[in-house]
C-alpha cells in the first residue's frame, strides 16, 4: 500500500462466531469489563478453536448486560449470547419463543473471547534465527500488492508445517516480502505510447508482465533492474537488523526465495555478472582465432601494435582501479551472505545456457555457483511449467538422463531424507539405440561427452510455447546484447548442438537423438544410478503432480502456484531448520 493510506490497527477482544469479525471496539471494552469482574478466575471448558457446542435450550441466563441497542447474557462463563434490542428483533424473538424455540437458538448470536489465558510481560513469539526474502519475477507492475499477499499465503503455510513439525525447536523463520518493481522509471511510459488501442487489455497486460524480460536483456535498463533488487534486499536487511539488534550477534542467517525472472536478477546480484565481461571474453576468442590464420607481414604488424597497446591500456586500468580502491573501500553488494537460495519456476538455466556455460568433469555446484557466495541452491519446479528449467545438466551432462529429486509430500509419514535419496533414470526401461562400430569405439562414457537420451516428454507443445518465448525474449537485442546472445552461445565442441524454436528444428533434435547412441551408465536392477561421478549435492527438486490433475491445465496455472503449497513450506523449512534440529537431536541424544 502506499505511504498515503492508512490504516487503523483495533484491538479485538471479543469476536462473532462463525465470521470471527469483531464486535466494535465500545461494546468489547464494555463486554470484557464485565466478563472480568464476574468471572475472572473461573475454568474455561472450551479451547479458542474448539468446534462450537450446541446452542443452551431451557439454561436461564445467569449474567446479563444492557448496551446501547443490544443486550448480552451469560449462560455459562464460555457460554456467551449476544441480542438485539431492536423492535422487529423482539417480535420474531417472542414468537419463535412460543413457537417452542429457544431464545438462545432463535435470535442470539454466540460470541467467543478472543483468548483463553491472559497474557504476561514474559509472553514473546520466539526469536528469529533465519530470515527469508522473498523476490518476485515479472508481472509486478500489473499487482504492485501480489508479492506481499504470495509472501503472506507462504508465510501462513510455513506457521503451519512449523507447528507441525517443528515445535520442539525455539528458533522461527520470518518470510519478508521484497518488491523491487515499482519503484522503477524504466522507459517511462514510452512503450505505452507506442502500443496499439487493439486489444489494449491483452497488450497492457504484456507490457506489465513479459515486457520486464525484454527489459531485462536490454543493456540500457538491466542495470537499472539489478540495482533496484540490490539495494531493497539490503534496505529491508538494515532495516531488520535495526529492530532485532541480537539478529547478527547470534549468527542469524539469510535465505532468499526467487521466482520466476527474479532467480536470473538475483544470481547477477550474488555472482556480479555483467555481459561486459561476457563481451571481453568474446572479443579475446576472436583474437585468438585471428592469431591462427595466415596474415600478411603488415598486418601481424598491425596486430602486434593493438596487442601492445591493450596490454598498456589494461595496466593503466588496473594503476587507476588500485588508487580508487585505496581511497574508497568498495561495500560488498549485498551485507550478508546468502545460506540458501531456492529458485522457484526458474529460467535461470536457459540464461546460463546462452551466456555459453557448458557441463563439466566435477559435481560441484561451484561451476555454476561459488559456495563461497551461497552455501546451497536449490531448484523447484513444477513438471508441467513451461518457465521453469533444470540446473543439473549445466554441471554434469548425464544427469539430464537422471530424474530430478521428488519432493515428499508434506503429509507423509517418515519421509527418506533428501541427502540420502538415490539418483535414478528418467525412463530406466529405455535401452540405447544402436551405433556403429567407430561411433561405439569412440563413445567414452565422459560427463561431458555423453549425448543425451531420448527422454519423456510431457505437455510438450505448452512447455515448447513457454520455451520461445524466453529464448526468444532473451535474443532481443540486436545490438550488444544480440551479438553476445548469438555469437557466444556457440561452441566449438563437438558435443554441443544449435538451439532451435520450433518444428524443424525439434524434428532435427530427434532424429540426431535416435542415431547417436548413449553409452550405457551402471545401474542396478532397479534402476538406481551408480555414476563414477555424482553431484555433490542435489540441486534439482520436483514437486509431485496431483492425481487428477490435468496436464495441460496445470501448465497454465503451475507457474503461480508454489506460494501456497504446503508441500514447499515443508521443504523450506525442512533445509533452513536443518542444523537447528540435527543439534537439538544431538542434545537430546546426549541427555539419554
Amino acid at each position: 500500500f502506499s505511504e498515503t493510506e492508512k490504516i487503523p490497527v483495533m484491538r479485538g477482544q471479543w469476536f462473532i462466531d462463525g465470521t470471527w469479525q469483531p464486535l466494535e471496539e465500545e461494546e468489547s471494552n464494555l463486554i470484557e469489563q464485565e466478563h472480568l469482574n464476574r468471572f475472572k478466575g473461573q475454568q474455561l471448558q472450551e479451547s479458542f478453536d474448539m468446534e462450537v457446542s450446541k446452542p443452551v435450550d431451557g439454561k436461564e441466563a445467569i449474567h446479563s448486560l444492557k448496551l446501547s441497542r443490544n443486550h448480552v447474557d451469560w449462560h455459562s462463563v464460555d457460554e456467551v449470547y449476544l441480542y438485539s434490542d431492536a423492535t422487529t428483533s423482539k417480535i420474531a424473538r417472542t414468537v419463535t419463543q412460543k413457537l417452542g424455540f429457544s431464545k438462545a437458538s432463535s435470535s442470539g448470536t454466540r460470541l467467543h473471547r478472543g483468548y483463553v489465558e491472559e497474557a504476561t510481560l514474559e509472553d514473546k513469539p520466539p526469536q528469529t534465527s533465519h530470515i527469508v526474502f522473498v523476490v518476485h519475477g515479472i508481472g509486478q507492475k500489473m499487482d504492485q500488492g501480489r508479492i506481499i499477499k504470495n509472501t503472506a499465503m507462504m508465510r501462513d503455510t510455513a506457521r503451519k508445517i512449523e507447528e507441525k513439525y517443528f515445535s520442539n525447536l525455539a528458533t522461527h523463520v520470518e518470510f519478508l516480502p521484497v518488491e523491487w518493481r515499482s519503484k522503477l522509471t524504466l522507459d517511462g511510459d514510452t512503450v505505452d505510447s507506442i502500443t496499439p488501442d487493439k486489444v489494449r487489455g491483452l497488450r497492457d497486460m504484456l507490457n506489465s508482465s513479459a515486457m520486464d524480460i525484454m527489459y531485462y536483456t536490454s543493456p540500457l535498463y538491466r542495470d537499472e533492474l539489478v540495482k533496484g533488487l540490490q539495494q531493497e534486499l539490503n534496505r529491508l536487511y538494515t532495516l531488520f537488523c535495526s529492530r532485532n539488534p541480537e539478529f547478527e550477534e547470534k549468527g542469524g542467517k539469510v535465505s532468499i526465495v526467487s521466482h520466476s525472472l527474479g532467480c536470473v536478477i538475483t544470481y547477477d546480484i550474488m555472482t556480479g555478472w555483467n555481459p561486459v565481461r561476457l563481451y571481453e571474453q568474446l572479443l579475446q576468442k576472436e583474437e585468438e582465432e585471428l592469431e591462427d590464420r595466415w596474415m600478411s607481414y603488415e598486418e601481424q604488424h598491425l596486430l602486434e601494435e593493438l596487442y601492445i597497446t591493450k596490454q598498456r591500456l589494461r595496466e593503466i586500468e588496473e594503476r587507476l582501479h588500485g588508487l580508487k580502491a585505496s581511497t574508497i573501500s568498495k561495500p560488498p553488494v549485498l551485507k550478508f551472505k546468502v545460506e540458501n537460495f531456492f529458485c522457484m519456476g526458474s529460467p535461470l538455466a536457459v540464461f546460463l545456457a546462452l551466456r555459453g556455460i557448458r557441463p563439466g568433469n566435477s559435481g560441484s555446484q561451484d561451476h555454476i555457483l561459488p559456495r563461497t557466495i551461497c552455501n546451497r541452491l536449490l531448484n523447484i519446479f513444477h513438471p508441467t511449467d513451461p518457465v521453469a528449467y533444470r540446473l543439473e545438466p549445466l554441471i554434469l551432462k548425464h544427469y539430464s538422463n537422471i530424474s530430478p529429486v521428488q519432493i515428499h509430500w508434506y503429509n507423509t509419514a517418515n519421509p527418506l531424507p533428501y541427502e540420502h535419496m538415490k539418483p535414478s533414470f528418467l525412463n530406466p526401461t529405455k535401452e540405447p539405440t544402436s551405433v556403429t562400430d567407430s561411433e561405439s569405439a569412440s563413445a567414452v562414457p565422459s560427463p561431458t561427452t555423453s549425448p543425451v537420451m531420448v527422454r519423456r516428454h510431457y505437455g510438450e507443445s505448452i512447455t515448447n510455447i513457454g520455451k520461445a518465448s524466453i529464448l526468444g525474449a532473451a535474443s532481443i537485442g540486436k545490438g550488444l546484447g544480440g551479438m553476445l546472445f548469438s555469437r557466444f552461445g556457440r561452441s566449438s565442441t563437438t558435443t554441443s548442438q544449435t538451439l532451435e524454436t520450433g518444428k524443424d528444428g525439434a524434428e532435427s533434435e530427434e532424429k540426431k537423438a535416435t542415431t547417436v547412441g548413449t553409452p550405457p551408465f551402471p545401474h542396478s536392477s532397479s534402476g538406481f544410478l551408480e555414476p563414477a561421478v555424482e553431484l555433490e549435492h542435489r540441486i534439482d527438486f520436483e514437486l509431485r503432480e496431483g492425481l487428477v490433475e490435468s496436464r495441460y491445465w496445470s501448465a497454465v496455472t503451475s507457474h503461480t502456484a508454489y506460494w501456497s503449497s504446503l508441500d514447499i513450506a515443508l521443504f523450506l523449512l525442512t533445509f533452513m531448520y536443518k542444523h537447528d534440529q540435527e543439534d537439538t537431536d544431538k542434545s537430546n541424544l546426549e541427555a539419554i
